[in-house]
């Protein structure tokens, strides 16, 4: 993906559950922004020559697919609490992101025995990540289920990319999350493809090109966009 996309693409180590459970890997996240901050305020002196360099600070995205989407979601969130001047986060983007909730979607229950993610094993993830003692409808498996000033916050974050399949298990929890956010004044742009799965772009190189192909454009209209509005 490095190679395809024209961007400085970093990747981001986080803590694992059960040992860590969330927001763990959300608290890691945030930990990476603000290492990018300090390298963007330290410069050509004290910063990785590299990256001062080659990176525009001001045209920042977060990437995730799966439960890298969730993370983005919710470090995107987290950030925007957070003063990381000179760096702007100007999009994010949530490939098949990983969300569940307590009530059954019609997806969950058409694929409950899905190859990828069954149902039983989806619940298992979530009882071994979330705090102890939450269930699905917790703020970091369900966001629809959000209320009060959580709301407000939703509709600050940048413009939103979401792509998820119809094989895939999760994709109602996904076109709910699209609803949620432009019923919230977020800009949102989806792709929903019914050829395909969850994680389909690790076995078919033609939806791994297809994903390239969807970043590239949307990293390249937002940062176009950021042009004009500077």
């Amino acid at each position: 993906m490095a190679a395809r996309i024209p961007a400085v693409i970093l990747s981001v180590e986080y803590r694992l559950a059960p040992e860590h459970r969330l927001p763990s890997a959300y608290d890691d996240a945030v930990d990476a922004l603000t290492w990018v901050r300090n390298q963007a305020l330290r410069g050509v002196d004290g910063g990785e020559p590299w990256l001062i360099e080659l990176a525009d600070f001001t045209k920042c995205f977060l990437m995730g697919s799966s439960s890298g989407g969730n993370i983005v979601y919710n470090a995107g969130l987290r950030a925007l609490d957070l003063d990381l001047s000179p760096v702007r986060i100007v999009g994010l983007i949530m490939n098949q992101p990983y969300f569940g909730g307590v009530d059954r979607t019609e997806s969950e229950m058409k694929l409950v025995n899905d190859r990828i993610v069954p149902l039983v094993v989806n619940d298992l993830f979530w009882d071994l990540s979330l705090p102890k003692g939450a269930d699905r409808d917790h703020e970091y498996c369900n966001p629809v289920a959000v209320h009060g000033s959580q709301n407000q916050k939703i509709g600050r974050l940048p413009r939103c990319f979401v792509r998820g399949f119809g094989g895939d298990p999760l994709v109602d929890r996904q076109r709910e999350l699209v609803k949620m956010l432009e019923a919230r004044g977020v800009h949102v742009t989806f792709s929903f493809d019914e050829d395909g799965f969850h994680g389909v772009e690790l076995f078919d190189p033609r939806k791994a090109q297809a994903l390239y192909d969807d970043v590239t454009d949307f990293v390249t209209s937002v940062s176009n966009e950021s042009n004009d509005v500077v």
